[in-house]
């Protein structure tokens, strides 16, 4: 019995991918620190608002990926690269997802009234715009935005979370988060751009092809490290946090220069950084570096940012 609950339990953290967590979950506590800066504190937020913001982080995520997960089921069992998620290859019903999706969003909002009264408020129409992805996709190339969009609320949650507020500062913040999360799920997209043509999805790999894809991610990653720079003079951060944000440019740099190492254009196995035109296809070789580039480089640059600003405050508070 208890192997089976356990056996269970990892069913779930695959069927969420939980540790993508990782990636918006260092953003709230940028927020956060920046938050309890502008009250005029050291940057510490306390115990008890670091563990809503963790738990709600989760149960947000696991909403997320699990309703996506029941709604894109059909799509995932015929496409290769998805055929083996347990929400498809018969380890756990559509019912037992749908309902795990339910709790997670009921336990969301009760963290949520825990927190403070706009953060309850705001819960609802939060849970809808991370259900909203799974279907814009089918019918709008907005859709990698608005996974940006549901990703950018973290660290709008995490300002809202200390200050009962959403500043100027919160907002760029959150735009560069959109940016980046629609910049990286546009080069993960380019290993279904043929899959996602022939039934008929609405993906930018798929509606402009792989080059053009390239460009436009590397702009909204441009915008990106606009937005970080500037959260960082907004915010009144110290040099440390501009480091910080220079650094994670870097990272996004490192990003677009390992997925152009998997990308195959004119059937090579790989391009240089000077390929901009012409058609191109991703190997099975190329998903490698692509998924290396999403997972790896993408879990790092949040917590790399976030060191830096977490230093910055502990020195801070350390000399005052």
């Amino acid at each position: 019995m208890f192997g089976k609950i356990i056996l269970k339990i990892k069913e779930f953290g695959e069927l969420v991918v939980f540790e993508h967590t990782l990636f918006s979950t260092p953003f709230i506590f940028v927020a956060m620190i920046a938050a309890s800066r502008c009250n005029g504190d050291s940057g510490w937020f306390g115990w008890r608002l670091l563990a809503l913001a963790a738990l709600a982080a989760i149960f947000a995520r696991n909403f997320a990926m699990s309703f996506n997960r029941f709604v894109d089921r059909e799509f995932d069992a015929i496409n290769p690269r998805t055929a083996a998620r347990p929400s498809v290859d018969g380890r756990l019903s559509p019912a037992l997802i749908a309902a795990f999706a339910a709790i997670n969003a009921a336990l969301f909002v009760a963290i949520a009234y825990f927190i403070n009264n706009l953060a309850f408020a705001l819960a609802a129409p939060f849970l809808a715009v991370l259900a909203s992805y799974s279907y814009i996709k089918r019918f709008s190339y907005l859709a990698h935005l608005v996974l940006g969009l549901s990703l950018a609320l973290a660290p709008m949650a995490g300002a809202i979370a200390v200050l009962d507020a959403a500043p100027l500062w919160a907002w760029v913040l959150s735009a560069g988060v959109l940016f980046w999360v629609a910049g990286f799920d546009l080069l993960y997209a380019l290993q279904d751009r043929e899959f996602d043509a022939k039934m008929g999805l609405f993906s930018i790999p798929a509606k402009f092809g792989t080059a053009r894809t390239l460009i436009i991610a590397r702009v909204f990653h441009a915008v990106t490290f606009i937005c970080w720079l500037l959260f960082c003079r907004l915010a009144d951060l110290g040099a440390l946090a501009f480091i910080g944000a220079i650094v994670s440019g870097a990272f996004l740099v490192a990003e677009h220069i390992i997925v152009l190492r998997g990308v195959a254009v004119g059937g090579e196995a790989s391009v240089s950084a000077e390929v901009s035109v012409g058609e191109a296809s991703v190997s099975a070789a190329g998903s490698v570096h692509i998924n290396r580039a999403f997972f790896v480089v993408n879990a790092w640059l949040g917590f790399v940012f976030f060191g830096f600003i977490a230093l910055e405050s502990v020195i801070k508070a350390f000399y005052e």
